[in-house]
C-alpha cells in the first residue's frame, strides 16, 4: 500500500490534480517494490501575474516493471490555506518478475552502460584530438600472439577495455580497443568502445560544419566495427543501436528504425533504443507529411504511437503527438487530433501552442466552457494571443 497528497495549483483542473496525486501514491508503490528503481517526480512551481501554477512530471524509468494493477482504497479532499488538498490512499500490485529481470540486464550491461555516459559527456578536447586524427593517421600495433597464451591474452584484452572505457582521451579509446582486439578478436565490447569513439568523431567534425568526406572514414569504420560486434553476438542490444546510428547518420531511416527495434525485441526495458526509436520516427514522419505525403506519415506515427509503452514515454513522444495533431487537422479530423493534443496537455500543460489549438477546437464545437479555460490557462502562462481572445 502507498499514499500521497498534492496541493492544488493555480493552473490546474481537479482532475488533473487528481491524476497528479494518482501518480505520487503510483510512484511510492513502485519505488517501495525494489532498490533497483530509478524514478524522479518533477515539481516546477512559479507564480506569474499572481497565480503559481505547478507542473508535474512523472517519469518512471523502465528498469522498473510498472504497476500492473492499481485499487483506490481511500479518497479525499481538503484545504490547506485556501488551496484544496487531495489525498489517496493504494494497493499497487508491481510486476515482480519483470522488475527481476530487469535487473538482472542492467547488472549485466553495466559496464557499456558507463561507457555510454561517459561517451556523452565527453566535450572537452574534442576539437583538438579531432585535428590530430586528420593530421596523423592511427596506427595499429601488431601483437604476436602464442596459441598457449589465450587465457593471459584474453585477460590483457579485457584490462585494455577497462582503461579504454576510463579514459577520456578519443585517440587513446581508439588505439586501446585496437589493441584488445588484437588480443582477442573475439571479445566484442572493444568493436563496440571503438566503433561508439568513430561516431563520437563523426558528431564532432559534423558540430564543426565539415563536408561528409570529412568524416566519411569514421562511419565506414564504425560501420565495420558494429557488423563485427552482431557476428560475433547477434543478441547484444547495444551493437543493434550501434548500428542502427550509423545507419541514421547514412539517412537509412526505414533500416535504422528496425535495428533499434531488434535490440528493444532483445531488451525491452533498453532505454537508449527507444529514444533513438522516437527520434527516427518523428523525424520521418515529418518529412514525409513535408513532402505532401500525409497518410504516409500517419502510418509512421501510428507504428510510434500505437505501440505498448509505459506512459511514461509519453513525454518524450510528445512531438510525434503534436505533429500528428497537425495532420489529422490538415486532414479535417478534428476529433482526433484533439485527442492528441489532450495528450499532450496532460503532460506537459504549460504547453501553449498545444492549449490555443485545442481552444480552437473546442470553440468550432460550441464547447465555449472548455474553449475559455484552455485561452485562460495559456494567458496566464504568457501567450498574448491567448490574452487577446478572453473577454
Amino acid at each position: 500500500m502507498a499514499e500521497a497528497s498534492y496541493t492544488m495549483m493555480d493552473g490546474d483542473t481537479l482532475t488533473g490534480a487528481e491524476e497528479k496525486v494518482l501518480q505520487r501514491a503510483q510512484r511510492k508503490a513502485v519505488e517501495e517494490a525494489g532498490v533497483y528503481l530509478e524514478a524522479t517526480f518533477l515539481d516546477f512551481e512559479r507564480e506569474f501575474q499572481g497565480q503559481r501554477i505547478q507542473n508535474s512530471t512523472l517519469e518512471i524509468r523502465t528498469i522498473a516493471a510498472g504497476i500492473a494493477e492499481t485499487e483506490i482504497l481511500e479518497s479525499r479532499r481538503s484545504f490547506e490555506n485556501d488551496r484544496p488538498v487531495f489525498f489517496v490512499r493504494i494497493r499497487a500490485t508491481v510486476n515482480i518478475e519483470s522488475l527481476v529481470a530487469a535487473i538482472r540486464r542492467q547488472q549485466s550491461e553495466e559496464k557499456l552502460s558507463q561507457h555510454f555516459r561517459q561517451l556523452q559527456q565527453e566535450n572537452q578536447h574534442l576539437r583538438k584530438q579531432l585535428k590530430e586524427f586528420q593530421q596523423d593517421p592511427i596506427g595499429v600495433r601488431m601483437l604476436v600472439i602464442e596459441p598457449n597464451g589465450k587465457s593471459e591474452s584474453a585477460h590483457q584484452a579485457r584490462s585494455l577495455v577497462s582503461r579504454a572505457m576510463q579514459s577520456q582521451n578519443l585517440r587513446e579509446k581508439i588505439q586501446l580497443s585496437s589493441e584488445a582486439i588484437a588480443l582477442d578478436s573475439r571479445f566484442v565490447e572493444p568493436f563496440l568502445i571503438r566503433g561508439q569513439t568513430f561516431l563520437r568523431l563523426v558528431s564532432l567534425a559534423f558540430a564543426q560544419h565539415s563536408s561528409p568526406d570529412a568524416y566519411a572514414d569514421y562511419l565506414q569504420k564504425a560501420q565495420a566495427d558494429f557488423d563485427r560486434a552482431l557476428q560475433l553476438d547477434s543478441q547484444n542490444a547495444w551493437s543493434w543501436v550501434g548500428k542502427g546510428d550509423v545507419q541514421t547518420w547514412f539517412k537509412q531511416m526505414d533500416e535504422a528504425a528496425v535495428s533499434y527495434e531488434q535490440a528493444l525485441a532483445l531488451d525491452p526495458f533498453f532505454d537508449i533504443a527507444r529514444q533513438r526509436l522516437i527520434v527516427v520516427y518523428t523525424t520521418q514522419a515529418r518529412r514525409q507529411a513535408e513532402s505532401k505525403h500525409p497518410h504516409q506519415a500517419l502510418a509512421t506515427l501510428k507504428r510510434l504511437l500505437d505501440a505498448q509503452t509505459p506512459d511514461s514515454w509519453i513525454p518524450y513522444q510528445k512531438e510525434a503527438y503534436l505533429l500528428r495533431s497537425d495532420i489529422l487537422l490538415k486532414l479535417n479530423r478534428p476529433g482526433q487530433a484533439l485527442e492528441d493534443l489532450s495528450t499532450v496537455i496532460r503532460v506537459d500543460p504549460t504547453n501553449t501552442g498545444a492549449l490555443l489549438t485545442r481552444a480552437k477546437l473546442y470553440q468550432n464545437q460550441l464547447q465555449g466552457t472548455l474553449a475559455k479555460d484552455d485561452l485562460e490557462r495559456a494567458c496566464v502562462l504568457g501567450s498574448v494571443e491567448a490574452c487577446e481572445q478572453l473577454p
